[in-house]
């Protein structure tokens, strides 16, 4: 399905579980060269979880590569859980992934949510990120989070009614809400159904041009009930970051090396924040994919990022 501009697959060399807290317990996997140079996946969402498709990024004969699945998402448990979730739980739980394999410092690789992650991590842990690859920009900000909830229907209006149509018209004023109650609901008749609206509306509007097997992906029920109660509850609480946050913690990090990739038919996280981002952070490489939208694994993304991956070989 994919083109052979990724590596060729490889599996892990070393996987395990992380008790967090008692109730969380945080899947990991390590893939690639044991003696190689520490990169870290951070994937998106938040809620999305990893996939195998997701070490082909890297050159495993250079890279040891680290892929994880955050809180409640993917194969960690419990799955779509809410409780002690938050941004600053996450970069808590990356700290104790790099201690736990005796990583000193690490590459750190992420798109969409995984983007405002590692910006996150980025700046409160300048001295553990040697460097940052940065795809589809978000930066958790309330017009970001209102365009995903209404925006997105002036581009994609038969996906946006699809999203909306789970909900009565009486409570369309607020989507956020709506889908809250539901997504939280104890009954699998209820969360289930909405959960997959919410995912498969997410997966419409992804790609530039219509994608059958990524609206199916999105809509598998353990992939749509991760990524929708959690992307739900972070949407709430603005991702547990004040307004303008990660912008204005750029200095922490302004001369750790970055490249900032950006689709320009992205719908999902348009190119306005990638913008916004780059004029605060003009050190960074910025790259414009003039043919794609927002997932990574669109042609032009996805040879962006294996290119700049192959760049920062060279970084220590």
């Amino acid at each position: 399905m994919l083109a052979q501009d990724l590596f060729p697959p490889t599996e892990p060399f070393a996987e395990g579980r992380i008790d967090l807290d008692g109730h969380h317990t945080m899947y990991w996997e390590v893939s690639g060269n044991p003696e190689g140079r520490p990169v870290v996946f951070l994937h998106g969402g938040p809620g999305a979880g990893a996939g195998p498709d997701h070490r082909r990024f890297f050159d495993p004969r250079h890279y040891k590569i680290v892929v994880f699945d955050q809180r409640g998402a993917g194969r960690s448990t419990p799955l779509g859980s809410l409780e002690n979730n938050t941004t600053q739980d996450l970069i808590a739980d990356m700290e104790r992934l790099r201690n736990h394999l005796g990583i000193m410092r690490w590459h750190v690789f992420g798109g969409s949510w995984g983007s405002t992650l590692a910006l996150a991590y980025a700046q409160a842990h300048p001295e553990r990120t040697s460097a940052l690859i940065l795809r589809g920009i978000f930066l958790g900000g309330k017009a970001e989070i209102d365009w995903f909830l209404y925006g997105m229907g002036r581009i994609y209006p038969e996906h946006w009614r699809n999203f909306v149509a789970a909900i009565p018209p009486s409570e369309r004023k607020d989507i956020m809400a709506a889908y809250e109650k539901r997504l939280t609901d104890p009954n699998p008749k209820v969360h289930l159904p909405a959960a997959r609206a919410w995912s498969v509306y997410e997966g419409s509007c992804s790609t530039l041009l219509p994608s059958p097997q990524t609206v199916a992906a999105f809509g598998e029920e353990r992939h749509a009930l991760g990524l929708a109660r959690i992307e739900a509850h972070y949407f709430k609480h603005g991702v547990f970051l004040e307004e303008g946050a990660l912008i204005k913690g750029i200095t922490r990090i302004r001369n750790i090396p970055a490249t900032i990739i950006q689709g320009r038919y992205d719908i999902v996280c348009p190119i306005t924040t990638a913008d916004a981002l780059h004029q605060a952070w003009p050190e960074a490489d910025y790259m414009v994919i003039p043919d794609a939208g927002h997932s990574a694994m669109e042609p032009g993304i996805r040879r962006a990022l294996v290119a700049a991956t192959e760049r920062y070989k060279a970084i220590e």
